[in-house]
């Protein structure tokens, strides 16, 4: 994992195929803001749990910024494992790294900013990226765990620019809404998923999107080796509950 790198043009993770919900509606209308060619918008935060479409939405801004830009994929940042990539040393670069790996980018687009370490040197690059992007008119799409005022390790300026922008908060901790994405999911795999199959998943296995992607596959693994239908019966003995 690196601190900057490529998000593949990849239809897994598009617009098209985000799940809707009401825990997810405005940031979904916002994105298509931001992406919209003949709109005024060019700053988006997207904040909320692990696990709710935040980096999903922010792959599909990056899908399309690199298709319009005739590009096969557009840089990013994620702060998920900085301390790999500086060493636990954060010196003060007479050129910034950032702003050369984006120079041509069609947008800025970062992953994760609560964990973007408290270091000075690290918030410099980052504010002066964001201000060369922002001056520019060119697209900036950012995901966070917490709402602007909450970022820890943000200077104060930062926050208040980010807060002239569209922010959404993205959750789907309600049940009718994985229910609705797990339908979704299932039929991407062309998977017939009964209704009690969801609920007993939302009761066995842990709530969050990539587990409950995890069991799917397991269960349409298993279902086919079988060459059984999907049912509470089926899907007990391939996660074996």
């Amino acid at each position: 994992m690196q601190l900057v790198f490529d998000f593949p043009v990849n239809p897994k993770y598009s617009l098209d195929n985000f799940v809707i919900c009401s825990g997810n509606e405005t940031a979904y209308r916002f994105v298509r803001r931001l992406t919209d060619e003949e709109g005024a918008e060019n700053l988006l935060y997207l904040h909320g749990p692990s696990g709710s479409g935040k980096t999903h939405l922010l792959m599909a801004i990056g899908a399309h910024f690199s298709a319009r830009a005739g590009l096969s994929s557009v840089p990013c940042i994620s702060f998920k494992d900085v301390d790999e990539v500086y060493g636990g040393e954060y010196p003060v670069e007479a050129v910034s790294k950032l702003a050369e790996r984006f120079r041509n980018a069609p947008a800025l687009l970062v992953d994760d900013l609560h964990l973007i370490p408290d270091q000075q040197a690290v918030r410099v690059e980052l504010w002066q990226l964001f201000n060369d992007f922002y001056q520019a008119g060119r697209p900036i799409a950012i995901t966070g765990l917490y709402p602007p005022k909450e970022l820890p390790s943000i200077d104060d300026h930062l926050i208040s620019r980010l807060l002239w922008g569209l922010v959404a908060r993205v959750d789907i901790s309600d049940d009718d809404s994985r229910r609705l994405i797990m339908k979704k999911l299932a039929d991407d795999r062309q998977i017939v998923l009964p209704a009690d199959v969801i609920d007993y998943l939302l009761l066995h296995v842990r709530r969050d999107v990539p587990s409950l992607i995890e069991a799917l596959d397991a269960i349409s693994r298993y279902a086919l080796a079988a060459k059984r239908k999907v049912s509470v019966r089926l899907a007990r003995e391939a996660l074996i509950l």
